[in-house]
């Protein structure tokens, strides 16, 4: 599954933290499957696959410091960051009309 420019590997049930989207907290978005595979079946692309979850919430990430520093002039700055974050739970994903996994015939 691909959001916000990252791949992710989910199944139904999961709950991952992706960059924060703009969806309010409850509503059901739909996600953009990459590959699916279920036993020994398995289809690219993502055709006919669909992954729905739920936004449970919106956080804040850990807090990164840096430091940037010059020696002998005297110059030190410190900062500090929290990515914005968004929770979703994954809540079916269904489809995957069965395109038969290649065997290599050996």
């Amino acid at each position: 599954m691909k959001v916000g420019g990252k791949q992710y590997r989910v199944e139904e049930g999961d709950s991952i933290l992706v960059d924060r989207m703009s969806a309010n907290e409850g509503d059901k978005v739909d996600l953009e499957p990459l590959l699916f595979a279920d036993g020994d079946k398995s289809v690219l692309d993502g055709k006919g696959v669909k992954v729905q979850a739920l936004v449970a919430g919106h956080e804040k990430g850990k807090k990164i410091h840096g430091l940037k520093f010059k020696p002998k002039r005297g110059y030190k700055r410190r900062y500090g960051a929290r990515a914005h974050l968004t929770r979703l739970e994954i809540s079916s994903v269904t489809g995957g009309s069965s395109r038969k996994k290649a065997s290599d015939g050996s």
